[in-house]
């Protein structure tokens, strides 16, 4: 079933999630809604927060192609199976940088440049319950980092620049008061 998306401006977007101790039937059905709605909106990830719920999980679906060559897009098909579901999530390292244009499913039509990291280690608990640690890099460590980055209250607007941040500071405002007035 398709959950509502949470806009900028709820309070639950600045929430850190809990930690999943087990991965519960309610979990499984949380992911499988989950990722109804991330394909229904045409999206790359969704947290948890998003959809209005405090529990450290997210998923992500890269489709094929979005790497920038075909080196990465093999790197990363080797390392995770897609759609990639992570309770708990733990960035262990980083390395490298990039930069590019992000956007996220809980501010509409407002997108900006982001420096990620290139290459990210991520610890999590998979659907099974098993503990595993993956190593990405491109496109697919830029989603890692922007849902983790959710799970811990972090925007992707807290990382663009203060001049990237002025360009859209209208459409923040306006989205945040429409949806609850928290920034």
């Amino acid at each position: 079933m398709a959950l509502s998306v949470v806009k900028y401006g709820s309070e639950v977007l600045r929430k850190k999630a809990q930690f999943v101790p087990v991965v519960t039937d309610e979990m499984l059905q949380l992911v499988k809604d989950m990722l109804v709605t991330m394909h229904s909106t045409k999206g790359v990830g969704l947290a948890a927060q998003q959809v209005g719920r405090l529990e450290s999980v997210c998923v992500i679906e890269i489709p094929e192609g979005c790497e920038d060559d075909d080196e990465t897009e093999e790197f990363n098909a080797s390392a995770v199976e897609m759609p990639l579901v992570m309770f708990n999530p733990k960035i262990i390292s980083t390395s490298g940088e990039q930069d590019g244009k992000e956007g996220c499913l809980s501010f509409p039509s407002i997108g900006g440049e982001v420096t990620r990291p290139y290459e990210v280690v991520v610890q999590f608990m998979d659907i099974s319950g098993a503990v595993r640690m993956i190593t990405v890099r491109g496109f697919l460590a830029r989603a890692v980092m922007h849902e983790t980055d959710h799970l811990q209250g972090v925007l992707y607007i807290d990382h663009m620049s203060e001049e990237g941040r002025k360009k859209v500071e209208n459409k923040l405002l306006k989205l945040a008061k429409k949806n609850g007035g928290v920034l």
